[in-house]
């Protein structure tokens, strides 16, 4: 099993342990570490890149219980020094807390958050309906989510055994092993690229502006 210290920790680098690394039919390399500082691709979120000692970490997936890294090249078995991409990982966070942001301010129109996907470029959070549903428009949640953005509240990481809880101030929590800002001001701006309704169906697509 690999021990996941993204679950706990913003930090970016760290020493740990190569378990094995096995040549793959695509002419890359898949290692396993011992622990891991690299978000598996899942979750609704795109997989963390970087460096495992020399080589360059091109995905990285799970496979049941374990984090697989896939490299340009081989590593040797033993202790290694790895490093995550700061700006991939920043904006990943962003667009996912952002995500749970737009997930709590349509709850509050009667819309069930169901799906997140918070890939770059393709971001957007799904909804249900519930029998209290309103109808909602793009300026209405931009500046419900602009109001919390400005009441900066801080991330709380609640986890045991089964699960891991994520939630910011007081707001609601919600299971997800996904990497997020410390503050909902690290988010920066949000824009709602639109909101489209598909029958009980609506989706709020979603970036977030470059930082200053």
């Amino acid at each position: 099993m690999t021990e996941r210290l993204y679950f706990n920790t913003d930090q970016l680098n760290t020493s740990t342990s190569v378990i094995s690394c096995s040549p793959s039919d695509n002419g890359q390399f898949a290692v396993v570490l011992q622990a891991t500082l690299f978000h598996p691709q899942g979750g609704g979120q795109p997989a963390d890149v970087g460096m495992i000692g020399p080589a360059n970490v091109l995905h990285v997936q799970q496979d049941g219980e374990m984090v697989v890294h896939m490299t340009d090249q081989a590593v040797a078995a033993g202790e290694i020094f790895i490093e995550v991409s700061a700006g991939p990982r920043q904006l990943h966070a962003r667009l996912h807390s952002a995500g749970h942001l737009l997930g709590y301010c349509g709850e509050q129109y009667g819309w069930k958050a169901v799906k997140g996907h918070h890939w770059p470029g393709e971001a957007r959070v799904v909804f249900e309906a519930t029998a209290t549903a309103q109808a909602i428009d793009i300026e209405t949640i931009a500046a419900q989510a602009h109001t919390l953005l400005l009441r900066n509240l801080p991330r709380k990481i609640i986890q045991d055994e089964h699960q891991r809880m994520i939630s910011f101030g007081d707001l609601p929590a919600t299971c997800c092993g996904g990497t997020h800002v410390a503050s909902l001001v690290q988010i920066g701006k949000i824009k709602i690229v639109k909101i489209k309704q598909k029958k009980e169906l609506l989706s709020i697509h979603y970036t977030v502006e470059e930082l200053p």
